[in-house]
Order: C-alpha cells, then sequence, then structure tokens
C-alpha cells in the first residue's frame, strides 16, 4: 500500500504548470525510455513546460536547450524528483 501512495505523490512531466520546472528523477515506461533517452529527456536534467495545446494535449517542454513535443500519456512516463 505505501508503495502505490509513493508512485502516486511523485509528480511527473504532465503535472507541471506552464513555466514551472523540475528535474528529471527517472523513466517508467521501457519501451519509451530509449525514444526519451534519445530526445535528451536523462536522469538529473531540468525539464521546463513551455505550452500546452488548446484541449491540452500535446504539451511542449524545453529540456537540454531543445523544445520537445510530448503527447500527456509519453510525458506521464518521466517522473521528476521531489
Amino acid at each position: 500500500m505505501k508503495q502505490r501512495q509513493v508512485q502516486q505523490e511523485q509528480k511527473s512531466v504532465r503535472d507541471l504548470k506552464i513555466g514551472e520546472k523540475g528535474i528529471i528523477c527517472c523513466l517508467t515506461d521501457p519501451e519509451m525510455s530509449l525514444k526519451l533517452l534519445e530526445m535528451g529527456c536523462i536522469p538529473g536534467e531540468e525539464v521546463k513546460l513551455n505550452s500546452r495545446a488548446p484541449l491540452g494535449d500535446p504539451i511542449t517542454i524545453i529540456v537540454n536547450d531543445y523544445t520537445l513535443s510530448l503527447r500527456l500519456d509519453e510525458a506521464a512516463t518521466i517522473k521528476l524528483k521531489a
């Protein structure tokens, strides 16, 4: 039960507000991890939510001086340090 609470409390890129920053902790989806790592979403890097599409999906983030566009389900796999 405790482990489930920790996972729910851990913030992801999806939870950021526009202009808010966070430090990448880990990537939770093994299949998507390689793609995200290649795009610069590396644990320890700072990420900033840049914008959201009018209906909320996709979002754009800035990581490593690059602007990336991600779907919300992709962004949810990028967990941030507390």
